[in-house]
């Protein structure tokens, strides 16, 4: 979402006018008041509506990640299986 914000922000900006349009939102100062913009937005949506719907996405978000990051490891050790399978190993 904020990606697209700020896709459709310098979308008609010549590449010359970028920098100085970005410069200002690296500042510290821009980052804590979107940080704390973002902490209340959190806080009103999850906290006080009592909402489990992001415990639920992190939950199922984190457990699909280890997932995918585990995964080539374990067909590595399926085919080391069958390989020591089929040519009489243990």
């Amino acid at each position: 979402m904020a990606m697209r914000k700020f896709e459709s922000e310098i979308k008609g900006l010549k590449v010359k006018e970028v920098p100085d349009h970005v410069k200002p939102m690296l500042s510290t100062n821009y980052l804590k008041n979107e940080f704390q913009r973002w902490l209340d937005n959190y806080h009103a949506k999850y906290i006080q509506t009592n909402s489990i719907d992001l415990p639920y996405c992190v939950c199922f978000g984190g457990m699909a990640f280890s997932y995918m990051v585990a995964l080539p490891e374990e067909r590595c050790h399926l085919k080391h299986q069958e390989h020591a399978k089929e040519h009489g190993g243990h």
